[in-house]
């Protein structure tokens, strides 16, 4: 009994001596559950949900303290879509142009500057920007969104719709 208590206070002492080990030099252990810039995140939330104005405010408001190179791509990338729902395209550019000087391979910001440039009329540079988004993303949904709404400004498919009303021919004479 002696024996299998000293080797639990021995293994109890080694998880002290190195939780005291790494305050004792300066260093913190810390765990962070959740976003750590929470305007960033909550104004992303709010986007995805069609909230357009209020998460617009949230993400700039998350910005100004952004700490981190990917927080402020996100963020800068997040505020040019914001722009772009709210129908505010030439707001949105400068936006996707500092989140794509950041991290030029971002496929979101690319995806988001060629929905600004297709609001715009700008149809090259959204074909531009919309292929290589398809080439850093291929498969996304929101690229495909963008790239049928491409098709849909710049080639429209005209219906050829046939009512069939029951094989009777209508004189429009009589009617």
């Amino acid at each position: 009994m002696k024996i299998v208590l000293t080797a639990r206070l021995g293994r109890l002492a080694v998880v002290c001596a190195a939780l005291s080990c790494a305050s004792a030099s300066g260093q913190e252990s810390k765990t962070v559950i959740g976003p750590t810039n929470i305007d960033l995140h909550e104004g992303a939330e709010l986007l995805k949900s069609g909230e357009a104005e209020e998460g617009l405010r949230r993400t700039l408001a998350g910005l100004e303290y952004a700490a981190t190179p990917r927080d402020k791509v996100a963020g800068m990338s997040n505020a040019c879509a914001g722009y772009v729902m709210l129908e505010r395209p030439e707001e949105a550019l400068p936006w996707c142009n500092k989140a794509l000087e950041m991290q030029e391979k971002h496929w979101r910001a690319r995806t988001n500057r060629a929905l600004a440039y297709l609001k715009l009329g700008r149809f090259e540079e959204c074909e531009a920007d919309l292929s290589l988004a398809e080439e850093l993303a291929p498969g996304a949904r929101t690229v495909k969104l963008v790239r049928s709404m491409l098709l849909d400004a710049t080639d429209p498919v005209t219906p050829q719709i046939v009512v069939d009303d029951g094989g009777q021919p209508v004189d429009e004479d009589q009617e």
